[in-house]
């Protein structure tokens, strides 16, 4: 499985509907067994009203539970329908069963959200007693903020926006803060003056935390941030530093911090003038390196691609993909070079990045080249040579595996295959374009193979191929299935379902 592949984490959806109100979500379970949740709450703009969704948190080594903020199609700040509570009830029951499924207590949760989500976090962090709080431009004038700015919300929120409503809805956060709720728990408020709401719905409030034990103020002042959006982007690798700490249990004492030291006017002639002086690439006295082959959009087995050609006053050419680096091929006296990559290529277009490099590492500008990987060219190897008969039509190979099913949930950590393939001599596997292995065809057609390694939890797509003795091949055959790993049971009334 490639690297990114595994970093990618499993995501499970479900509703708990053991509460007044059915609450939807969506659970990854933490890595290496980490003993942590982090609560995810959404704010008004998060894509199918699930905040922070987008990969940012895949990092994290905790499990993570993402609650969405979506009712009958508008936001709700996870508090309230009609003025009926009962929707922030079932939200905190939500997070309760999903603790108490994983065995963990409040000290081992840190609730997290920005804008509106960053308001539910500091309510339910102080109300609930969680350990860590992180807000990101909260609102604290909940009842005005969406009377003036949702009115879709509003009406969901508080059935007819009346005064007296507003009034309630705006009291409900700054009244639990000032009330010295979970006096104990690490609170870090991150905002900017640039937030056009921060005068009216943050500033009044900062001091309401006066006294608190661990309450971290981050203020950033960048001229960078130009609306309340930016002030979490701006902020983004701060908040991902700060949640891997508090998820291995480290949270940070910062007190109050002014940042955003940016100067965009400043005079950048002299820096720029000495990387240029400096650049490591030579575009304009290093000349390109030349492909001779592949030709472009070429299609080739995916076992058999051999790029060659020139770079003249090179000592090598580096390849690269997608970022990453595939390889190097050194360079010829006569300014010729050849490079196959180590391991089959992945079916499907590659487009690879190369440039060439003289023995000081100066580099010239780069080229890319495209090709088509398809199906593996075969031939007869050592081991299954035999004599070929050219009058005799190719045999028609058919492979057939019976195990695992298509799709099918393994527990593992072995997972073997078997299967038929009447008329061949072995089985060959692949994934990802790399081989794994193969295993040798009964005289009855049936074959079994057992890798010998566990495998890594989540989904994999292994692809088989039946060779016989003068090389003739079978369609491929596709083996998906899932390695599951050590999962706890759920709490009652908590539904995961599988999806991605």
């Amino acid at each position: 499985m490639s690297e990114a592949a595994q970093k990618k984490r499993r995501v499970f959806t479900g509703v708990d509907s053991s509460g007044a109100v059915p609450v939807e979500y969506r659970f990854s379970h933490a890595r290496g067994g980490n003993r942590h949740l982090v609560v995810v709450l959404a704010s008004r703009h998060a894509k199918s009203g699930y905040g922070w969704a987008d990969g940012h948190l895949d990092a994290l080594r905790s499990n993570i539970l993402w609650v969405r903020d979506l009712v009958d199609g508008t936001n709700t700040y996870h508090l309230c329908r009609g003025m009926d509570f009962s929707l922030e009830q079932s939200v905190a029951g939500l997070v309760s069963n999903v603790m108490n499924a994983l065995a963990l207590s409040t000290d081992q949760v840190t609730v997290f959200g920005t804008s509106e989500g960053g308001s539910a976090a500091l309510f339910f962090g102080l109300k609930y007693g969680f350990r860590n709080i992180v807000a990101g431009s909260p609102q604290f004038l909940i009842g005005s903020r969406v009377r003036e700015s949702n009115p879709e919300a509003a009406r969901m929120m508080m059935g007819e926006p009346t005064d007296h409503n507003v009034r309630l809805l705006d009291s409900v956060l700054p009244d639990l803060v000032g009330s010295g709720a979970n006096p104990s728990a690490n609170v870090y408020l991150f905002t900017s003056p640039r937030d056009d709401q921060y005068q009216r719905q943050v500033e009044p409030f900062i001091g309401h935390f006066r006294g608190r034990e661990n309450f971290n103020f981050v203020y950033n002042e960048s001229p960078l941030i130009t609306d309340a959006g930016k002030v979490t982007r701006h902020n983004l690798p701060t908040l991902m530093g700060l949640l891997t700490l508090l998820v291995d249990g480290i949270a940070p004492r910062i007190g109050m911090l002014r940042n955003g030291h940016e100067d965009p006017k400043r005079d950048a002639s002299a820096i720029d003038a000495f990387l240029r002086q400096t650049a490591q690439v030579r575009g304009d006295s290093f000349p390109k390196p030349v492909v001779r082959t592949p030709s472009p959009e070429e299609r080739l087995p995916a076992n058999a691609v051999r790029f060659t050609g020139t770079a003249v006053g090179a000592v090598r050419v580096s390849f690269w993909e997608d970022g990453a680096y595939r390889g190097a091929a050194p360079v010829a006296p006569d300014g010729t070079w050849v490079w196959e990559h180590t391991s089959p290529w992945a079916k499907g277009r590659h487009v690879i990045r190369l440039f060439a490099a003289d023995a000081n590492n100066y580099q010239s500008k780069r080229v890319e080249v495209a090709f088509v990987a398809g199906e593996h060219a075969y031939a007869a190897t050592p081991e299954y040579e035999a004599t070929p008969q050219p009058s005799m039509p190719a045999q028609q190979l058919a492979l057939t595996v019976t195990a695992p099913a298509a799709h099918q949930q393994l527990t593992g950590p072995a997972v073997g295959f078997a299967g038929y393939a009447p008329g061949a001599v072995r089985v060959d596997f692949h994934e990802g374009g790399a081989a794994l292995g193969a295993c040798e065809v009964r005289p009855d057609g049936s074959w079994m193979w057992e890798p010998g390694w566990p495998w890594n939890d989540g989904d994999h797509y292994v692809e088989a191929i039946a060779v016989d003795a003068v090389g003739n091949v079978s369609p491929w055959a596709a083996v998906p299935f899932t390695k599951l790993g050590a999962y706890p049971v759920p709490a009652q009334g908590v539904y995961f379902n599988s999806a991605y």
